[in-house]
């Protein structure tokens, strides 16, 4: 007994120090192969352990996948819970949202086009776990635009669900481009900010929108 109290927790302690090195690789492997396309023998590959020693990890294959999605959108719902509940205009902070949300693209990129990519193939359960996330997300931008509009900084005749998904359709697409592109993500945050502020802006008095 002796022996198996000694032992249980540093093998525990050395799965928690592995655990992010093998959601990374599954985070890699999923994104260059997609779900269907990748085994957990190839998650192991890439670690260089047994494919035995995942099951420490997870599950199955879709347990792995939903860890990955949950840390593919997790990190943008902090960040943007943060930038939502900070200071600034509701302008200042929705650029904020912008970079935020675009940012991960820098060094977390698989988990990313992970989330974006694959959950759809997640089992129903699942699938309803991740999109509380998103939905989450999706209502902290919303809830920014629509502070804009009762503060008289965006347009009155917004639809702030309408453009919430317009700026995060946009944002999510980057994932796909960005690279072919060589364009710095700095770049792309601050030409997709200076877009989208300007198309929400309230007008100055006498222009209307379309002659902005």
């Amino acid at each position: 007994m002796t022996v198996v109290s000694l032992a249980s927790p540093r093998r525990a302690a050395n799965r928690r120090r592995r655990a992010p090195q093998i959601i990374e690789a599954a985070a890699r492997v999923f994104a260059e192969r997609g779900f269907h396309g990748a085994t957990t023998q190839d998650i192991a590959d890439v670690l260089g352990i047994r494919q035995a020693s995942l099951y420490y990890y997870f599950s199955s294959k879709e347990e792995a996948l939903e860890i990955v999605c949950l840390k593919g959108v997790e990190g943008f719902f902090e960040a943007g819970k943060a930038i939502a509940a900070g200071p600034g205009t509701a302008r200042d902070r929705l650029s904020l949202l912008i970079n935020s949300h675009l940012s991960p693209l820098i060094d977390r990129a698989d988990f990313v086009r992970v989330f974006q990519r694959e959950r759809q193939h997640l089992p129903a359960e699942s699938r309803k776990r991740i999109g509380r996330w998103s939905r989450g997300l999706e209502r902290i931008f919303e809830d920014v635009i629509k502070e804009g509009i009762a503060k008289g900084e965006f347009r009155a005749d917004l639809d702030p669900r309408m453009a919430t998904l317009a700026i995060l359709g946009m944002c999510n697409a980057a994932s796909s481009w960005y690279r072919k592109e060589n364009a710095p993500i700095s770049h792309i945050a601050a030409e997709f900010t200076r877009l989208v502020i300007d198309g929400l802006d309230k007008p100055a008095a006498g222009r209307s929108p379309r002659h902005r």
